[in-house]
């Protein structure tokens, strides 16, 4: 075997240990874990024993959705004399003050400079004295009985974040964009689950999650993943995240692949730049099990993967070419399912283009599609080092 082979079959081994072995190898591994120590059912915590929580709302120029959060937010099965509603409007220059001022038990923290999203955060926190609070954007509704269901995950003591599970609807139009975006958080849901069973998920999804309030560190003013950092660090610490997804999240996808973009871009950098900032998670030695998770999930991912999934076109070309006998074949078969995997993704590039659903050619599409993106993650985060601001995405 020759050197160009063996990087293509190292290439081809990190593709699929990243997006298929590891979810075969986690599932396995729960199986194993839960035949031996069953799952405990959660506890269940009685009206009057129900704490006090802060909810908190980031919201830049959100006057289009903001009625209906709230509305949601009121709806919520919680009681509302234990329910504290913060929102931190820093920046906004719309309608979004003048519509919150009509709701007097909700507090609102505004100042004209806009920082981003950390920044925004850090300030709201300095306000909170409940025993835990939960993290909602503006532009997603709640399950009803989500904050009861986020309250009664923190009877464990390790528990020290809990992610509530994100749903992406589409509706009748949704294009490659909204088909794209649901089909990924149904698998990404899949692995949460799988990783908070195994121990701990590999990081909260900022739509809906809650946290001890004295875990919280404040974050770098620039940071891009404030969600993904903010827990992270502290499963750092020795606890854990556990992943709820009776507790949901309900968001439209991106109103065009242009949208989903500007979303990919900016996590693909913001996942390189939280490897940089959480280096004590990749010492196997302090962290064991969880390293093993954030390495597989995460790092591989938002890092290796990428680079060797586009790397084995040409890679595979180059053995096919100087390869003998029955390495002819073999190499031929792998190039055949390469190309074909692409032209699928093309052909699902424009039947979106052409806004005709197809979503056994979305799948490839959108697979290519993200990964391209965590490419352009890395121009993306040396263009906005020292910015903590970022243009959000728009919403079907």
């Amino acid at each position: 075997m020759n050197t160009v082979e063996l990087i293509f079959w190292i290439c081809l081994g990190i593709v699929f240990y990243t997006y298929i072995g590891y979810g075969i190898l986690l599932y396995l591994l729960v199986k194993v874990k839960e035949h031996f120590v069953p799952r405990k059912p959660k506890e269940e915590i009685f009206e009057d024993d129900l704490p006090t929580v802060t909810m908190i709302v980031a919201a830049y120029n959100e006057e289009d959705i903001i009625e209906e959060k709230i509305k949601n937010t009121l709806a919520l099965n919680y009681p509302p004399e234990r329910l504290l509603l913060t929102w931190i409007t820093d920046g906004s220059t719309d309608r979004t003050n003048e519509i919150l001022a009509k709701y007097p038990m909700i507090e609102v923290l505004y100042q004209p400079e806009r920082q981003g999203k950390a920044a925004a955060l850090n300030r709201a926190m300095c306000y909170v004295d409940t025993e835990l609070t939960i993290f909602s954007d503006a532009n997603t509704m709640l399950g009803l009985d989500s904050i009861r269901k986020i309250v009664a995950c923190f009877t464990d003591e390790y528990v020290g974040v809990v992610s509530g599970e994100k749903r992406v609807v589409g509706g009748e139009n949704a294009g490659a964009a909204g088909e794209g975006e649901g089909l990924y958080w149904k698998y990404e849901s899949a692995m949460k689950d799988l990783d908070s069973r195994l121990w701990s998920t590999m990081g909260a999804a900022g739509e809906l999650f809650a946290l001890r309030t004295e875990l919280y560190d404040p974050l770098e003013w620039d940071t891009l993943l404030d969600d993904f950092i903010v827990s992270m660090r502290i499963v750092a610490r020795g606890f854990r995240i556990e992943y709820c997804p009776e507790a949901y999240a309900v968001e439209t996808g991106s109103a065009n692949m242009e949208e989903e973009q500007k979303r990919k871009v900016r996590i693909a950098a913001g996942g390189l730049q939280s490897i940089w900032r959480l280096p004590q998670m990749l010492n196997f030695f302090s962290h064991g099990v969880a390293t093993f998770q954030y390495l597989s999930h995460r790092v591989f991912r938002w890092s290796i993967a990428p680079l060797s999934l586009f790397a084995m076109l040409p890679l595979n070309l180059l053995a096919l070419i100087f390869s003998q006998g029955w390495s002819t074949v073999l190499y031929g078969i792998i190039l055949i399912c390469q190309l074909l995997f692409y032209y699928m993704g093309y052909r699902g590039y424009k039947l979106s283009q052409q806004k005709i659903k197809n979503k056994w050619l979305y799948v490839p599409y959108y697979f290519l599609f993200m990964n391209l993106n965590v490419i352009r993650g890395f121009s993306y985060l040396r263009k906005k080092r020292g910015s903590g601001v970022w243009e959000k995405a728009k919403r079907a």
